[in-house]
């Protein structure tokens, strides 16, 4: 589920939807949470061999970590990709304003961290774009992104968080041990997904790629 006050928004015929902030939303807030209406489809699921299904599961969803496919029922499952995003996936089970996103901005986040399983091109009109996001992203980044979300939930509770309600109590507690005494962080690295080469329900996915729309595209 997206922050309610965000909307859907054309972008151009290249990248097609993308998420922008209707009002002003501070660092630090959640703006995405994984509830309980997404819908998630098993990674052995006969309908991803489904040719009428592949391409929507694929193009639509991420992999969480334990391979499932999520797809979002609302406009987060249009979040686009940028090498410098306003938002990035922590470890319970949300999405983190990692700075503050002005009225009209877009949201984007990091496909580095949705468990693609191939290289995607980046179109990227900004310095320091990685040109390509790779399923190698993950072990190579995850430092680096847990220092800036560290960072971020250090501002969790000095906003008001609309999204709060919908994080499963399991996962609420583990976020308040964190901030409230500072122990049994949740790394980003909680969130990753080892497949394996030779698991032949994932073969035939192989050559498709996994996210949400705008996949080439980095800001």
């Amino acid at each position: 589920m997206m922050h309610p006050d965000t909307n859907l928004k054309w972008v151009n015929d290249e990248i097609g939807f993308g998420v922008f902030a209707t009002r002003f939303i501070p660092k630090g807030t959640a703006v995405y949470v994984r509830d309980a209406l997404e819908v998630k489809v098993e990674r052995n699921a006969a309908l991803l061999k489904n040719p009428a299904y592949q391409d929507i599961i694929t193009k639509y969803s991420y992999v969480d970590a334990k391979g499932d496919y999520i797809l979002s029922w609302d406009h987060a499952r249009f979040v686009n990709h940028c090498c410098t995003p306003a938002s990035l996936t922590t470890g319970y089970g949300f999405e983190i304003a990692i700075r503050d996103i002005a009225e009209g901005d877009e949201i984007t986040d990091d496909y580095g961290l949705l468990n693609i399983e191939e290289d995607i091109p980046l179109a990227c009109c900004k310095t320091g774009c990685r040109k390509v996001a790779r399923p190698t992203d993950f072990d190579q980044y995850a430092g680096r992104w847990d220092i800036i979300v560290k960072d971020a939930l250090s501002h969790f509770y000095l906003h008001d968080q609309p999204l709060l309600k919908f994080l499963d109590p399991t996962t609420l507690q583990q976020l308040n041990q964190y901030l409230e005494k500072g122990v049994s962080y949740l790394s980003v690295r909680t969130q990753k997904f080892d497949s394996q080469d030779n698991d032949p329900d994932l073969l035939f996915l192989r050559d498709r790629k996994v996210g949400s729309s705008g996949m080439e595209r980095s800001e």
